[in-house]
């Protein structure tokens, strides 16, 4: 009897909990809500909390620094791409979590980088201090045995203002 209670009890939470599910997104999108797809969401987000490749994410691990061998392409890369006069190579830090002894892995670049001049003013003035850090993801890559840094692979993730 008691046993049947807690059933009861489960089973109405997880309905409850569906039916606001399904009635918040509806209200978010203003579309009827693909139920199957929903259900399919929790279930995988629920199985991956249980995945072993999860628990060893969750655990605290320093990341991997890496050498490339293609510096000044990744720099030039960062610079098109966050809009700054330069990037200084001697910080730049490329760290990964991933395993770096397969073929391709993720990496994370992080640099200082340089304001452009002001155009308004009639002097140039040349700084040592940088403007910006920098942080970006790419895809590294073994190419003849050296390391590299896919250039088109590479996406901004953040850009910081140094004060």
């Amino acid at each position: 009897m008691k046993l049947s209670r807690v059933l009861i009890v489960i089973v109405l939470f997880v309905a409850f909990f569906e039916v606001g599910l399904m009635s918040s997104y509806t209200i978010v999108t203003s579309e009827v809500p693909d139920v199957q797809g929903l259900i399919d969401m929790q279930v995988e987000k629920i199985t991956g909390i249980f995945n072993s490749q999860s628990v060893n994410d969750v655990l605290v691990k320093d990341p991997t620094p890496i050498n490339i061998t293609n510096e000044q392409e990744v720099a030039l890369s960062i610079e098109n791409l966050s809009n700054v006069d330069g990037v200084d190579l001697e910080t730049m830090n490329i760290t990964t979590y991933d395993d770096n002894d397969v073929e391709e892995f993720n990496v994370t670049i992080e640099s200082n980088a340089f304001d452009s001049p002001n155009s308004t003013s009639s002097q140039i003035v040349i700084s040592q201090d940088p403007s910006y850090k920098v942080v970006s993801q790419g895809i590294a890559r073994y190419v003849n045995g050296e390391l590299n840094v896919d250039p088109d692979s590479i996406k901004i993730t953040s850009i910081l203002r140094l004060y």
